[in-house]
């Protein structure tokens, strides 16, 4: 108990001291317009106030990854707590910041395009194809989930086909429409009910005095069960997730001043670590250790930790609420998702969305492609989310120190998470059954290898970018809005 409420607090304070460093490293502009004003187009770009951009930023990021990952990891012990905290406050928080930032300081631009900017121009392609292909699994994924929760709420009353297809539906017209009519407007208050629902669990937890494991040096490396690189793949939303940096710059289209940036970035990565320690404790604490959380999970999945622990928690009405709660997460950044696929993919071909035709033609592709992946198995489709996801995260953080580098500030505070979690995803992919099969000691030297051939790169390019004094933003002097396309 006393490690879980330690991790709460440290990722509270997080926000207010190492968050407020990162935002002074950045340097805010505060008379500096932003893109929802230089850009306004009353579909995509739009001003839209604080309190409601966090909350959408929240459900935004939050899907299932911040449950089902935690839960997961909970059967490498405790130590994901370690990883949730200190990942969440260093790494996730500063990528989901500095990605929304720098794209707050390019005409709301994403992540292909800044990868593109500042990484070169081959990488905007490849993180092109890469980010449209990660948004098509996230999407699959967050259909798939909260359809089985569903399911399981009403006893098959509902079969699974047309549960799907209800979702799909909806994640059309949110999609689709401007993103004031659907998401700023119900998102509020699905952000309540999730809210409600993870410390309405963290509560009970707490107060029924939950036998939530503590981290010993005995329980650090949990027997079968290499921590390194698995762990840091497993929980990827709550603690640092690529998935983030293709959502933030939904948001930075529509934040009002860049002053917000550290509560509606920064802060909502914050508010996800902590639903994914709660998450995290339960399943570490309610189920007979990892013997009796493995036989669940292998009889129902992470939906069946969900539905169990919510009802043992809150009992039939209020655990009811709270699985409404976790299925409201994953359809609220399944339709985002597809939405942020749109969105690059008209970038990409510069094609304007201001007619509803024009976002039909992107859209529907992305939905038939994504209704076959469906019929994939749901543990397979997270192994490869979890490593396109990752390997997202390594990118966002290289832009980011990137950014920083040719700015002449602290590039240090991306520089370390991007090499982290570049060493641990190389690594992954040389080892998993999924990737090269290689041996593991082996895999950690070709990894080693590559990480550091990965760093004299970004010297040697980031050393030529400055030289050459390249534009670290978009200049928007003079811009005449109606002339976006």
């Amino acid at each position: 108990m006393y490690t879980f409420l330690a991790g709460i607090a440290l990722l509270i304070i997080g926000y207010f001291t190492y968050g407020k460093f990162v935002e002074k490293i950045f340097g805010v502009k505060e008379a500096r317009q932003t893109p929802a004003y230089t850009h306004q187009d009353g579909v995509d770009y739009l001003p839209m106030n604080t309190k409601k951009n966090s909350l959408i930023q929240l459900l935004n990021i939050a899907g299932v990854g911040p449950i089902f990952g935690p839960i997961l990891g909970a059967l490498y012990g405790p130590v994901a707590f370690l990883w949730i905290v200190f990942g969440c406050i260093f790494a996730g928080a500063v990528h989901d910041y500095l990605t929304g930032m720098i794209s707050i300081r390019n005409r709301g631009a994403h992540l292909p395009e800044l990868a593109g900017k500042f990484l070169g121009k081959v990488m905007k392609h490849v993180v092109n194809a890469f980010a449209v292909l990660l948004l098509l699994l996230t999407g699959t994924v967050f259909v798939t989930a909260p359809a089985g929760l569903l399911n399981n709420l009403m006893n098959g009353w509902a079969t699974m086909g047309l549960i799907l297809g209800a979702i799909f539906l909806y994640y059309i017209f949110a999609t689709l429409l401007p993103i004031d009519k659907i998401i700023g407007r119900f998102y509020p208050i699905f952000g309540a009910l999730l809210l409600i629902s993870a410390l309405g669990v963290g509560a009970g937890l707490v107060f029924t005095g939950a036998p939530i494991p503590e981290v010993t040096l005995s329980n650090f490396h949990p027997d079968n069960a290499p921590v390194f690189p698995l762990l840091f793949l497993t929980i990827s939303c709550g603690a640092l997730s690529g998935f983030h940096a293709t959502q933030t710059p939904i948001i930075s289209r529509t934040t009002q001043n860049e002053k917000q940036g550290r509560n509606i970035f920064y802060g909502m990565m914050i508010a996800e670590g902590v639903i994914a320690m709660i998450w995290a404790a339960a399943a570490m604490s309610l189920f007979n250790g990892p013997v009796g959380l493995n036989e669940l999970l292998a009889n129902g999945g992470p939906a069946a930790i969900v539905s169990e622990a919510s009802t043992l928690m809150l009992g039939a009405i209020g655990g009811t609420l709270a699985i409404l709660g976790v299925i409201v997460l994953p359809i609220t950044s399944g339709d985002t998702a597809f939405r942020s696929a749109r969105m690059i993919i008209a970038d990409y071909f510069n094609y304007s969305q201001r007619k509803v035709t024009n976002r039909l033609w992107i859209a529907l592709p992305l939905f038939v492609v994504a209704f076959g992946l469906t019929k994939i198995d749901f543990t397979l489709l997270w192994r490869y989310f979890s490593w396109a996801n990752q390997s997202t995260a390594m990118i966002a953080l290289w832009v980011g120190a990137m950014y920083l580098f040719i700015a002449k500030k602290n590039y240090w505070i991306a520089m370390i998470p991007a090499i982290f979690i570049t060493m641990a995803t190389t690594t992954y992919i040389l080892n998993a059954p999924i990737g090269f099969r290689l041996p593991i000691n082996i895999a950690y030297i070709g990894a080693t290898i590559i990480t550091v051939a990965v760093i004299v790169a970004f010297f040697y390019s980031a050393r030529k970018q400055r030289a050459a004094n390249i534009p670290l933003e978009i200049d928007i002097s003079g811009w005449d809005k109606d002339s976006v396309a």
